[in-house]
């Protein structure tokens, strides 16, 4: 069965479940739209992530609503949060194919997308829809893995896959890596050659790229596991050697500068990590985009 819906049927403007706190609840005034992508279907180590939209938006409450950061207040601006996308337990071709169809019908509506995940191979529905309201589309990608394989275990629908789909679609030289140490020796070989790659670090890179983006429209998606373990352990595919939470809002910062039409923030598996950090640094860095990414 196929699916189909427009942002003025009733569940999206009506939700009335947990929000991120400051959540408009007019839907037409709002300049962002917050939307979950409650998906783990591909995942190849720990699962959870499923979980992570929900457990992002509770522990927003616990924010201040002020940013030092950026030195503005989430009661600047209006945002709307539309709970998550009903998707199909254990399809995740069409289960992006949905997410594709939400986010579409976002751009439609002048709203700037901000997705909550999942794991990864969500985003390729997003960026999908973002490429198709943007042609001259560029994408930040901050992770710990390169996900540039066209295959994970003959799957060609995996969050190992997530970035060689965006690069085929959009071309690898408007695709922008960061963070990123873990990976084939392939596909390592594959990102040097064609995207430009920048493992390891990301505030300083990102900075040195800036002007090159400064006029292009330019979609984010931030992979939770950049972070070292240490900071963040409440994912499925941790890897040591990350950056910390201090790079990370400077790389925001820089981010400001950009016309950014799209951000999602993925790979939060809640129930791994019981101290809340992750989820608790999850939606901290949701308030920062929001405020960076909003005129």
């Amino acid at each position: 069965m196929s699916f189909s819906f427009q942002v003025n049927e009733p569940f999206l403007p009506e939700y009335s479940g947990n929000v991120f706190i400051g959540a408009t609840s007019d839907f037409a005034k709002a300049q962002a739209v917050i939307y979950g992508m409650p998906m783990d279907w591909t995942v190849s180590f720990r699962s959870g992530t499923r979980l992570g939209p929900a457990r992002i938006r509770e522990v927003s409450l616990g924010l201040e609503e002020y940013s030092p950061y950026l030195e503005r207040d989430l009661s600047e601006i209006a945002y709307f949060d539309a709970g998550d996308i009903p998707l199909p337990f254990g399809n995740p071709e069409e289960s992006v194919h949905r997410i594709y169809t939400y986010v579409r019908e976002l751009y439609s509506a002048g709203k700037l997308p901000i997705g909550l995940g999942g794991e990864h191979l969500v985003s390729w529905g997003s960026i999908r829809a973002a490429a198709e309201a943007y042609p001259d589309l560029r994408v930040i990608h901050l992770d710990a893995h390169t996900d540039l394989r066209t295959d994970y275990e003959g799957q060609p629908f995996s969050h190992a896959t997530v970035i060689r789909k965006v690069c085929d679609t959009i071309g690898a030289d408007r695709v922008y890596q960061f963070g990123i140490r873990s990976g084939t020796r392939e596909e390592f070989a594959w990102a040097r050659e064609n995207t430009h790659f920048a493992p390891f670090e990301v505030a300083e890179p990102l900075r040195s790229v800036l002007p090159e983006l400064h006029d292009k429209p330019v979609y984010v998606t931030w992979d939770i596991d950049v972070f070292d373990p240490a900071t963040a352990p409440g994912t499925g595919t941790a890897e040591h050697g990350g950056i910390f939470a201090p790079e990370a809002f400077k790389a925001l910062k820089y981010m400001s500068s950009l016309n950014v039409v799209g951000f999602d923030l993925v790979e939060v598996a809640p129930q791994i990590d019981p101290t809340e950090q992750t989820q608790i640094l999850a939606a901290k860095i949701i308030r920062e985009a929001l405020l960076a990414f909003t005129g």
